[in-house]
Parts: C-alpha cells; sequence; structure tokens
C-alpha cells in the first residue's frame, strides 16, 4: 500500500487506500449485474504445463523489491510457471491499465482499488473468481479478513455483496500515532488504545499542553497534525453520503459538527499547523522530526517509524463527545485478473500467493508493510512481534470493529470528491464555517455525483 501520510486538507483524498487512485471517468454499468468473463471451461480449466502470466502493479522502490522477491518465490516453487512482473508509475497506472483493457492486452493479475475497481468489475472487465475458489485446495475463507473479501464483491450495483473479483492486497487500518517523548515532556497521559476511552475534548487538552512557542514567537511544535476528517464525520454518526440512495449528506449537523471541529483544531485551539505551516513542511516531515505530539499512521509507516529517535505507539482515535464512538478508515488494494486471461487457474494461483501465502504474508509484516491477511497469523506471531507499535492490536481492533471502507470505494465517477476537496480549503482558512460551507457545496456536490455516477 502507497504511503498516505498527507497534509490534514487532503486526508480525505488520499486513500486511498487510501490505497488506490480513483478515476474521473465512468464506464460503469451498475444498474445490471456484470457480465461473467468466467466461462465454464476456464473456471475448471487445469493448469497449463508451462506458461507466461504478466502482472502489472505501482509502487516504490521498497514494495518492487518485496514484490519482485515474492514474484521469483513463486516462479521457484512452480518451476514451469512463468511471471513478467512490470511496475508502472502511481501516477500512470490506471490510465496505462486503461489503455492495455482497450487495445486488448490486459495484464493477467493487476492492482486495482477503490472506484477502479468498481469500474473495471462492472464493465466485464475482471474475472469471477468464485469458481476458482470453490476449486482451490488452498484457499481457507474462514482465514481471510471478511472485511478484505468484501471490498472485491460486486453484484452490479454495490460493492461488498455479490461475486468476488479481487483478492486483498492489503487490509490498511489508518491508525493514530503519538510521540511519547512529547507526552512525558508535557506531562500528559499517553491516548488509551481502546476505542472510546479517549475523547475528542481529551485530545485537545494533551494537544494544548505539547503545543510549545519556539524562541521566535511562532509555534514549534504542535499537538497534532493530519487529523482524519473521516473518523471525525464517522465518529459523530455523520457520513459524506448515503450510497443506498445517491444522497450527498454533508449538510446534516453530525457531518459539520465534526467539520468544524477538525478546522477549529487550528482555528480555535492553535494546536495543529495551519495550511500555511503544512505547505512550509507537511504534518509528517514535522512529526517525524519530533514537532507533532500525535498523527495519523498506517501499517505501511512503520520502516520509516522504526528510524525514529523518539519512541511512538498507536492509539485508538478518539470518540465523539456526543456518540461516545470511535471510528477511522480502512485501506485496501486488491489482486485482480482480466477476464481475458488465457490462463485463469495459473493467474488464479498467483494472485492467491501474493495474497495469501503464509511465507509471503510473514514477510510483508516483518518488513512493516501491512498486516497479514490471513487472520491467524494476525492475531498470532504478528501481535507478538517484536518491533514498534507495542499496540498493535489496534491494527486489528480497526479491522475488526471501527474501520470504514473510504469515501471513494462506493463511487465510479469521483469528481464530486475531488471539487470537495479543492473546496473545502475555505473552512481549513477560516473563511467559511462549515454550516455555511456544506449549505452551499451540497447541491454543487449531489449535481457533480448524480452526473458521474447515476445511470
Amino acid at each position: 500500500m502507497a504511503k498516505l501520510s498527507v497534509p490534514l486538507m487532503l486526508s480525505f483524498a488520499m486513500v486511498v487506500t487510501g490505497c488506490s487512485k480513483s478515476t474521473t471517468e465512468s464506464t460503469d454499468k451498475s444498474t445490471t449485474q456484470p457480465s461473467n468473463q468466467t466461462t465454464p471451461a476456464a473456471a475448471t480449466a487445469k493448469p497449463a504445463e508451462n506458461s507466461e502470466i504478466s502482472f502489472m502493479g505501482w509502487g516504490g522502490d521498497s514494495e518492487q523489491a518485496v514484490f519482485q522477491k515474492l514474484t521469483d518465490s513463486y516462479m521457484q516453487k512452480y518451476p514451469t510457471k512463468k511471471v513478467k512482473y512490470t511496475v508502472v508509475p502511481p501516477a500512470e497506472y490506471y490510465q496505462k491499465l486503461d489503455t492495455l483493457i482497450a487495445s486488448g492486452k490486459a495484464p493477467d493479475v493487476f492492482y486495482a482499488g477503490e472506484a477502479q475497481f468498481q469500474k473495471l468489475a462492472g464493465s466485464g472487465s475482471l474475472l469471477k473468481m468464485d469458481d476458482l475458489i470453490k476449486s482451490s485446495a488452498t484457499f481457507d475463507e474462514k482465514n481471510v479478513w471478511k472485511q478484505g473479501l468484501d471490498r472485491y464483491r460486486y453484484d452490479g450495483k454495490f460493492i461488498g455483496k455479490g461475486n468476488l473479483y479481487g483478492l486483498p492486497k492489503d487490509v490498511g487500518p489508518w491508525a493514530f500515532a503519538y510521540n511519547k517523548a512529547l507526552f512525558d515532556k508535557a506531562g500528559v497521559k499517553y491516548p488509551s488504545a481502546k476505542a472510546g476511552e479517549w475523547t475528542w475534548n481529551d485530545m485537545i487538552d494533551a494537544a494544548q499542553k505539547i503545543t510549545t512557542q519556539g524562541a521566535n514567537g511562532k509555534t514549534d511544535v504542535f499537538g497534532v497534525a493530519g487529523y482524519s476528517l473521516e473518523s471525525a464525520v464517522w465518529a459523530n454518526g455523520g457520513d459524506y453520503i448515503d450510497y443506498t440512495t445517491g444522497t450527498i449528506k454533508i449538510d446534516e449537523p453530525a457531518f459539520t459538527e465534526a467539520l468544524q471541529f477538525v478546522a477549529d483544531l487550528k482555528l480555535k485551539y492553535k494546536v495543529a499547523p495551519s495550511p500555511t505551516d503544512e505547505k512550509a513542511q507537511g504534518g509528517y516531515a514535522r512529526f517525524v522530526a519530533g514537532k507533532i505530539g500525535m498523527f495519523p499512521m498506517g501499517p505501511w509507516d512503520q520502516p520509516g517509524f522504526w528510524k525514529l529517535p523518539f519512541g511512538w505507539d498507536i492509539a485508538a482515535w478518539p470518540a465523539s463527545p456526543k456518540t461516545g464512538k470511535t471510528a477511522t478508515w480502512l485501506g485496501s488494494l486488491g489482486f485482480v485478473i482480466s477476464g481475458k486471461t488465457k490462463y485463469p487457474e495459473d493467474a488464479f494461483n498467483f494472485a492467491s500467493y501474493l495474497s495469501l501465502d503464509p511465507n509471503s504474508q510473514k514477510e510483508n509484516y516483518q518488513l512493516g508493510q501491512a498486516v497479514p491477511n490471513l487472520i491467524d497469523m494476525a492475531k498470532g506471531e504478528f501481535l507478538k512481534y517484536d518491533k514498534a507499535p507495542a499496540n498493535r492490536q489496534v491494527f486489528l481492533d480497526i479491522i475488526q470493529d471501527y474501520g470504514h471502507p473510504t469515501i471513494a470505494v462506493g463511487s465510479v465517477d469521483t469528481k464530486w470528491l475531488d471539487t470537495f476537496n479543492q473546496e473545502i480549503s475555505r473552512v481549513w482558512e477560516g473563511k467559511q464555517t462549515a454550516e455555511v460551507w456544506a449549505k452551499e457545496m451540497k447541491p454543487k456536490l449531489q449535481e457533480l455525483y448524480d452526473k458521474g455516477n447515476k445511470k
């Protein structure tokens, strides 16, 4: 999963996953069941004696090294199977993929997530995996996070239902990290790892004590940065949209209260960097420099955090005082298979190896790349791993209890989200209150959503 640590005003647009890029071009056929590219013959096909499949992904040098090693290990385990691994720069990935699909040259196995996954599944470009799973002797669905598998189910209208079109590359819990040294210096108790025990008010109190001025009179250390708006909105009982009806909900009190709370961390309480501060030095850079008390992180941030000269750990996201609930987002990226692959079983076996092979999963978590997709490994040796964070259980709590799919997962066309993130700067900068801004923006966002997603 790519690094998602970004400034406050952009935290919503990540994911994410987070973990994948949204498309602004819709080819969704959500009013009908996706066409099944798996013929009966393909579903029961025997692996070719000698075959070569292609695998395409993106990522930095460390991720490329990991997946090249996994690909090589797969070919060593199965000497008659060849895999050609190609890495595309993240910014060019989906454009390249669309071109290959249009020309009939799609890779056999490739990355897809969020809006792009729904687009591909809805257009019939992906292979259904259900029959291949039934015939697999090694796939144990009960030992794979349901929250990960459900991200790759699609029934023609909604993610999370219907046939399975992908296997999780990872499940990415967005956790709440804190600098122990700054808490100790301020004489503040560490935030709780248990959901609901630490509230927004507790966080503000701690952040105010941690925030300090430098010799020049400017804030040198901030209490918090990069606070997730999604976390605040969901914890407060709100949401961006009701995907079952396609209704934008940003003007509802639960949403505007949460939005104003996040904005006020800078505007009112002065404990978070402003947009101008973020341009001078981003929240991630400030945190690793020991200048931020609390900052979000995903499992993929561990390699960088392991090098920090100060102690750190993770906690549950602060709970809304109104609801007593905690929330955050759960990113994911998937391994999917082209509906036109000549080797469906070989492609499925390779995707399964990357997603679920115990050796590959062990290597992934030991390198600090991800939480294991295998439940028994995640609840066993992963929790006992002797590297930070000590509160590794928080990652699992997010997966099991209070993690939400990123907002982009339910959309095919994400122009409304892009516009949301572009225009919300007026709230971050204090030019408009959350309530006034939301009332003005709702009809605009609704129009964009309807235009791009309702057929």
